[in-house]
């Protein structure tokens, strides 16, 4: 590893503070980081209180595909596409500002529940995008972008907006919110 400057090296430390808590796993820190491993422990168990989760990370480009991640993950790329574009920045640093943007969106943060889209599979989309496993169509019915399967026949693509599937909304929350509101009338 090569000597870092003072200042180097606390924009690193920042970089990965702000990606712990946005919920980075090891893998992620160390790609994107130049810090040590044992720098990226010490400072995870610093900030959350116990070591980073262990296991494989997301890897198949199918789930960025199902209904509502979908939604979710073409939200993530309309921002992260459009930062590239007008803002100027690039790499990590633009995956971590279209992320939050994308919190503020969904208000994640306000209504406590997790968000569909965690950090590690909108930087896992994005990798995806860069190396051609999935790209983005436009839904010839409302004229959004939405993330595709690169090489899926996309001439006549609706959305799953558009073109919803039909157990889209059944879940289990969904369903605790239908009854609520029966039983409140």
């Amino acid at each position: 590893m090569a000597k870092l400057s003072v200042m180097n090296e606390a924009q690193e430390i920042q970089l990965a503070i702000s990606l712990i808590r946005l919920g980075a796993r090891l893998q992620m820190l160390e790609a994107e980081t130049s810090l040590s491993r044992e720098r990226l422990l010490r400072l995870y168990k610093e900030l959350k209180g116990v070591s980073p989760p262990k296991g494989m990370l997301p890897f198949s480009s199918d789930w960025f595909l199902t209904w509502q991640p979908n939604i979710h993950a073409s939200v993530f790329v309309d921002i992260y596409q459009y930062l590239l574009k007008y803002a100027e920045i690039e790499g990590i640093h633009a995956i971590v500002k279209a992320y939050q943007l994308y919190l503020e969106q969904i208000d994640a943060q306000d209504s406590g529940e997790e968000p569909v889209l965690s950090l590690m599979r909108a930087w896992t989309l994005v990798r995806f995008l860069d190396h051609g496993m999935l790209s983005t169509a436009k839904c010839e019915r409302c004229g959004g972008k939405f993330v595709v399967d690169r090489y899926d026949l996309n001439a006549h693509y609706q959305c799953g907006l558009c073109h919803m599937p039909s157990r889209a909304g059944k879940t289990r929350k969904a369903r605790e919110l239908r009854e609520a509101a029966q039983a409140a009338l």
